[in-house]
């Protein structure tokens, strides 16, 4: 063994593309934890640059303005979820089946990355009638025909009754999106399991259509 083997080894330095990706990963993750709690309109760029701790001039090295940072905040984590929810509706079979594993599939997105859910919904109805929210909305309404077209396989195949596929869809997505201002994380149930229950309730009704319980007696 040489003299030379026997010195310690130094780490090279971390390629510079891949220190200016944790940056900006950080920062985005500071831009969704704000937009959440304060919302897209109420938050800064200062606000976000004072909470990297860092200049506004280094902060625009990385999003020169707002609109770049709804571009990543928005668009990329609906595109994300819309992927997610596509995957998860072409593993199942029966239309009534696709119509849970979508709902399913936004729930447990929604679980995981609370701050992105929130804050890209703050965004998307706060951003008014830019160009990156038109982008935003045929995310969204893709997203939505891909519920509404497995609600109208389940009708066309007599699964589902004769509803308005987009009545329904617009129902089941607002139970949705209501569970992320009440559903916490280490709770009774996941999100998933709530969602389970929502469907259960529409699928099935309220209504008891079985015999009346006996009364009890004294």
């Amino acid at each position: 063994m040489t003299e030379s083997s026997l010195e310690p080894e130094v780490a090279a330095p971390a390629p510079a593309d891949s220190l200016a990706d944790g940056r900006e990963a950080q920062l985005l993750a500071i831009a969704r934890r704000l937009f959440a709690q304060k919302g897209f309109d109420a938050t800064s760029l200062r606000d976000i640059a004072e909470a990297a701790q860092i200049t506004k001039a280094a902060l625009y090295y990385y999003f020169p303005n707002k609109d770049a940072l709804y571009e990543r905040v928005v668009i990329e984590s609906m595109a994300s979820l819309l992927a997610e929810v596509q995957a998860a509706v072409a593993r199942a079979h029966t239309p009534t089946e696709k119509v849970r594993a979508f709902l399913r599939a936004s729930a447990e997105s929604m679980e995981q990355r609370r701050d992105q859910w929130v804050a890209g919904s703050n965004a998307f109805w706060q951003a008014g009638a830019t160009g990156r929210r038109g982008l935003a909305l045929q995310h969204r309404d893709e997203y939505e025909k891909l519920l509404r077209g497995c609600i109208e396989s389940g009708i066309a195949c007599g699964e589902l009754r004769p509803v308005n596929p987009a009545i329904a869809g617009r129902l089941l997505l607002s139970g949705l999106n209501q569970m992320s201002r009440w559903h916490r994380p280490g709770g009774p149930l996941r999100a998933g399991e709530v969602i389970d229950q929502y469907l259960d309730i529409v699928l099935l009704g309220l209504i008891n259509r079985g015999p009346a319980p006996a009364p009890s007696g004294r």
